[in-house]
């Protein structure tokens, strides 16, 4: 359905083309109406250009109830909009992106399919939406959270309905640029402890929001502590959903963050003391075992993982997490902004470059770890040099950037993206996290 400004060149049982040009100030309305195995009612245009007019108006309502007025507020409010259009308002669950199969390098084979609620970029998200005010959005993704958790424990990822999805099937098209897509992700039989970390720092800002925990609630989150204390030990796929498990510097942290917290929400009375102590021996644990094991003389900096010399971009949410190493993290960011830095971007970890563009997350997440070190002005350039190089775009950013061409790789609307740009700007405008 289209208004008389749409010139339509052709249109058959193949498929339509049309062509359209609108100016500065000019409205047109062009209407896809789609059914399924149901008769298709057919609304007047004007009904349907009011309509237009009514989501529009309660988007603007909800971002001016945002509560940050910062300098960054434009670029604040653009990221929020961008995660609230990944949340899902019949379950509360988060999309990790809103495409699958966009190739993370033309014509390779790392093209994946993000439709799917990850614990990690909902825990972020829930993170954001808290900061900025946004507490039904937060309540209602983490109420998705725990649901999920107390049905399938601590998995990687669920669909938008909560059920585990499937893994990954090739699908028999060229795909973008001959890049063969895929639907499903192997993500879902993955151990990563990174989501133990992600979940406990989130029930923390639940709670520092001035929330409260239920008690079936606290009872899983302990229960998730115990099996922390229990799991850290074992290698897995990291943050990055390797294919080879390891001992990823980053997992221990995580694992080291979610203890932390686990124990500050009992010591709060959120969570049973019973294994509190416990959890406390192992804390120190892997702590002692990270500076052991992770820390390189050599590099000066915590490698991706012990006896390599490869490093990863990730170790920076070290920083935000509050891991008490800060001169050596320091030196890491020195150590990762030198060899994995192409321009105003960041590969994820060493070889990345191989076989991909730049992870635009990682580039947000060292400038917020710099403003959190208090290298407030060298973070705050580095953010405004990322998002130039970002502006030819139409507001949303993908995963990953070609740092030759400017080019977006990877899907998109990528949550990951949005949120670790959004934290970016709190931290360098003095919103970072308090410890």
């Amino acid at each position: 359905m289209h208004d008389a400004q749409l010139q339509i060149d052709r249109k058959d049982d193949m498929g339509v083309r049309a062509f359209i040009r609108v100016s500065r100030g000019q409205r047109t309305v062009l209407a896809i109406v789609a059914g399924r195995d149901e008769p298709l009612v057919l609304p007047p245009l004007e009904l349907i250009d009011e309509r237009i007019d009514g989501s529009h108006r309660e988007w603007c309502q909800w971002s001016k109830s945002l509560i940050y007025d910062g300098p960054l507020k434009p670029l604040v409010v653009r990221n929020a909009l961008a995660l609230k259009l990944l949340l899902s308002s019949p379950s509360g669950a988060i999309m990790a992106a809103g495409t699958s199969s966009l190739p993370e390098r033309i014509g390779g084979t790392k093209n994946f399919d993000y439709r799917f609620a990850w614990i990690r970029d909902a825990g972020y998200t829930i993170e954001a939406f808290l900061a900025i005010g946004a507490q039904p959005e937060a309540k209602a993704a983490f109420t998705w959270l725990l649901n999920r958790l107390g049905e399938h424990g601590p998995r990687v990822l669920y669909t938008l309905d909560g059920a585990l999805g499937d893994c990954t099937r090739r699908v028999n098209l060229p795909g973008y640029k001959n890049s063969p897509p895929v639907v499903g992700n192997d993500a879902r039989d993955q151990l990563q402890h990174g989501v133990f970390g992600d979940i406990f720092e989130t029930a923390r800002c639940f709670i520092d929001s001035g929330n409260i925990l239920d008690s079936p609630s606290a009872m899983i989150l302990a229960g998730l502590a115990d099996q922390c204390a229990d799991s850290w030990r074992q290698a897995d796929a990291g943050i990055w959903e390797l294919q080879e498990t390891r001992h990823y510097t980053m997992s221990k942290i995580s694992c080291w963050q979610a203890l932390s917290r686990a124990i500050e929400l009992a010591d709060g009375g959120h969570l049973p003391t019973t294994c509190r102590e416990r959890w406390d021996r192992e804390r120190q644990r892997i702590q002692a075992w990270i500076e052991q094991h992770c820390w390189s003389e050599r590099r000066q900096a915590y490698v991706f993982y012990p006896g390599t010399d490869r490093l990863d971009a990730s170790v920076a949410l070290a920083v935000r997490i509050g891991y008490p190493s800060p001169k050596r993290l320091r030196c890491t960011l020195e150590a990762v902004q030198a060899e994995l830095g192409a321009g105003a971007f960041h590969y994820r970890y060493s070889q990345a470059y191989e076989e991909e563009g730049c992870f635009l997350a990682c580039t947000f997440w060292i400038i917020e770890a710099w403003a959190l070190l208090g290298e407030c002005e060298r973070g705050e350039s580095a953010f405004h040099a990322a998002v130039k190089g970002l502006e030819h775009g139409v507001g949303i950013y993908s995963e990953m950037i070609d740092p030759s061409t400017g080019n977006f790789l990877g899907n998109l609307p990528q949550g990951l993206t949005h949120l670790a740009a959004m934290r970016a700007a709190l931290a360098i405008s003095g919103y970072g996290p308090e410890r």
